[in-house]
């Protein structure tokens, strides 16, 4: 679907359906470079590699977080100015993302090298995980550099109206990662270092791929030599608006160490393994959700910004049904085979044993987690940061945090396990998180009225008295 006016002509289903479909690949194939690893690493290498991998997920989650301030940002701002009609506007965010892209992955490339040993430990590694964690992440940290490059560009791609491009572009970095994490790690033994070295370079040729869509005479959206020049405003708002996901992935990551700490106390390192496996079905899940809201993301800015308050309405309500759907559909699995799904990446009957409740208590609610995640995404698309922001920290700055501490310490109280309170107390956070999203819905039903406007941020605040120059 190259011409981007059917944003606004098309029926909203079957728009919804062409952009959220290569959406929701290209996220579930994000979330397979985890679980390939995962996979490869419990089946050919072992428990404590696993554990290793899961401490780096924090430090990993922060760098993705960059990457999503600015890709989510700079994709929801491009969506709102085509519905404006602003072609040379569109091309100045593409460049300022690319040049807030560089600057954030020189920043924790470098602070990743410096302070790796004093950040693993800060996320619950231990003396048995540490050299696992380091080895992958020395491999992996300048490649991720190139994963946010690949994350900003494929959103960029997807809101210029080439979903289906943007999700080959991602198939084919995910089917290169299981190709080479099965050379590297099954036939060579190269470990640990096998699964970062093939992370590393898929993503590296999916960023190339990417870059090059945007350098074809035949792309809607292009590089252009204007592009290039810094424009605060567009920093300021494409920032603004990537701060919700930015702000949600670090909360996560802070979060993530905590709780591995409290792992830890309760349960050891195979206790970390575990929740890692566990926490790995349930991205697979929320990534999933999230294609589905990233498909709607350019239907939702594109309408938003032309003012077709009824075609918004009906792209969120279509929305939130097939979120809810597919959080239904995951708590049932994982309430019923909770063992089988555990055993695809672990053969250890302990860390199995160990997480078959977690994976239980952490998904129960996954339909409530899909209303959060959907209200989250709709707002950050049409330009209300700050309502996003609230919506997805929620959960985890304002529940999760002193809910670990206390249930756990009222279970091990009252005789019970200190463990299963760690559980218990993720899933009592899913259902205030999502009350709390419902309120805030609410307050925002305005939106949806006929004869709504959206509050003007045109090229004049965008730009300031610069914007006609090339």
């Amino acid at each position: 679907m190259d011409d981007i006016k059917d944003l606004e002509t098309k029926p909203i289903g079957k728009l919804l359906w062409i952009f959220a479909l290569p959406a929701v690949v290209t996220q579930v194939v994000a979330s397979i470079y985890n679980i390939v690893d995962r996979v490869f690493l419990g089946q050919y290498v072992g428990e404590m590699a696993i554990a290793g991998l899961a401490i780096t997920l924090p430090l990993m989650n922060i760098i993705h977080a960059f990457g999503a301030m600015v890709g989510v940002g700079a994709s929801a701002r491009m969506s709102i100015v085509l519905g404006r009609k602003d072609i040379k506007w569109a091309e100045k965010i593409l460049g300022n993302s690319v040049l807030l892209t560089f600057f954030f992955g020189f920043l924790f490339v470098s602070a990743g090298y410096l302070f790796m040993d004093q950040i693993l430990e800060l996320f619950g590694a231990s003396s048995d995980t540490i050299s696992y964690a380091r080895e992958y992440m020395q491999i992996v940290l300048p490649g991720m550099f190139f994963t946010t490059l690949a994350f900003n560009l494929t959103g960029l791609i997807r809101a210029s109206g080439y979903p289906t491009k943007s999700m080959w572009i991602m198939a084919g970095g995910a089917i290169l990662n299981i190709i080479l994490d099965a050379l590297f790690i099954c036939f060579l033994g190269w470990g640990i270092a096998g699964a970062a070295w093939a992370t590393t370079i898929s993503m590296v040729t999916m960023a190339m791929v990417a870059v090059a869509h945007f350098v074809q005479p035949r792309s809607f959206i292009r590089f252009k030599r204007h592009a290039w020049s810094p424009k605060l405003y567009i920093f300021r708002n494409v920032l603004l608006i990537g701060l919700s996901p930015f702000l949600m992935n670090f909360a996560a990551s802070f979060v993530v160490a905590l709780l591995n700490r409290q792992l830890i106390h309760y349960g050891g390192d195979l206790a970390v393994g575990a929740y890692g496996v566990v926490n790995t079905y349930c991205a697979f899940l929320v990534m999933f959700i999230l294609g589905i809201c990233q498909g709607m993301q350019p239907i939702a800015g594109y309408n938003y910004g032309a003012g077709h308050n009824h075609r918004l309405k009906e792209t969120y309500l279509l929305t939130m049904k097939w979120s809810v759907a597919v959080g239904l559909m995951g708590a049932a699995l994982a309430l019923a085979i909770p063992q089988l799904i555990m055993r695809a990446f672990t053969t250890g009957d302990e860390m199995i044993s160990i997480g078959t409740p977690a994976m239980r208590w952490l998904n129960v609610m996954m339909p409530l987690i899909a209303f959060t995640i959907t209200n989250s995404q709709f707002f950050q698309s049409i330009d209300k940061p700050w309502i996003a922001i609230a919506t997805s920290l929620s959960r985890q700055l304002i529940f999760l945090i002193p809910m670990m501490y206390i249930v756990p310490y009222f279970m091990v109280g009252a005789g019970g396990s200190g463990l299963q309170g760690v559980w218990v107390s993720c899933t009592i956070c899913d259902v205030l998180g999502a009350a709390l999203a419902a309120i805030l819905l609410s307050t925002q039903l305005k939106v949806f009225k006929p004869g709504y406007v959206a509050p003007e941020r045109g090229p004049k605040k965008e730009y300031g008295p610069s914007h006609s120059e090339n």
